[in-house]
């Protein structure tokens, strides 16, 4: 079901992220799946890079943050076998490089949000966190993780 909606809305996913350093992308526990903070790769390197409100515009920030949720659904999927487990997203922290004085780091985020409602309909709604922060590893403008509920 989850495939069949990202072809309809012409998404694929990437490959997982491989971890640079001494964490694993996802960690599960009694039906809860942590996925840990992804970075907006293309072809598995971050394309663009600064601070929102300074060489990155609102809308570019925005299109990083959809970026994001496919790289955090790839590495979801990966772990539990199929996305069609998912039962819940229960909540998205999202992270934007941010210049001074810029803070609509909430519609940054509400791309993310609203990509996953496109994707998984009502289970895609969550309580969500959108920080500003001084800098993102590699750069990036943004970053989010996940953490979703799914069925044995």
């Amino acid at each position: 079901m989850i495939q069949q909606r990202l072809a309809q809305l012409g998404l694929t996913l990437p490959e997982p992220a491989k971890p640079s350093f001494n964490y694993v992308p996802v960690t599960t526990h009694d039906g809860v799946a942590y996925v840990s903070g992804q970075l907006p790769k293309v072809d598995r390197e971050v394309r663009v890079f600064g601070k929102v409100g300074a060489q990155v515009s609102l809308e570019q920030a925005r299109g990083e943050a959809r970026i994001c949720v496919l790289q955090a659904l790839a590495c979801l999927g990966a772990e539990l076998g199929d996305l069609g487990r998912i039962t819940r997203v229960l909540k998205v922290n999202g992270f934007v490089a941010s210049a001074p004085g810029f803070n609509e780091q909430p519609k940054v985020i509400d791309a993310a949000s609203d990509l996953l409602v496109e994707i998984l309909g009502p289970a895609g709604r969550h309580a969500r966190s959108a920080v500003g922060v001084a800098e993102l590893p590699r750069d990036a403008a943004v970053e989010i993780e996940f953490v979703v509920a799914f069925a044995a």
